[in-house]
């Protein structure tokens, strides 16, 4: 199993990006699918999150500006960010968590300039 983050870059504040994360291989007993960003200096934390069939909740920082959508035939996970702050300069990640534990992408690195 991989996970493939790509999409990231160097965009002004105000602007949008939409990132990618390509899923390869059969993942057994999934409880969520999310994406996580590291700022430096800084410890990874949440930002979306799909559980279930439908349920999607997002971090207060994002709410708003952020949408995280799936197309479950191609196996992909995208998190369109709009109206980007400074703030969200991190390296992003996707994740999916499993009962038997999570899988990781090698992350993708987002940039806003003021």
């Amino acid at each position: 199993v991989q996970l493939q983050a790509s999409g990231g870059g160097l965009v002004q504040a105000g602007g949008s990006l939409r990132l990618s994360c390509a899923v390869s291989g059969n993942i057994n007993g999934i409880r969520a699918r999310r994406w996580y960003r590291q700022a430096p200096g800084k410890e990874r934390e949440w930002v979306a999150a799909f559980t279930g069939s439908s349920t999607i909740n997002y971090a207060d920082s994002v709410k708003g500006r952020f949408t995280m959508s799936r197309d479950i035939a191609k196996k992909m996970l995208y998190l369109q960010m709009n109206n980007l702050e400074p703030e969200d300069t991190a390296v992003y990640y996707c994740n999916i968590n499993t009962v038997y534990g999570d899988y990781w992408g090698q992350g993708t690195q987002v940039t806003v300039s003021s």
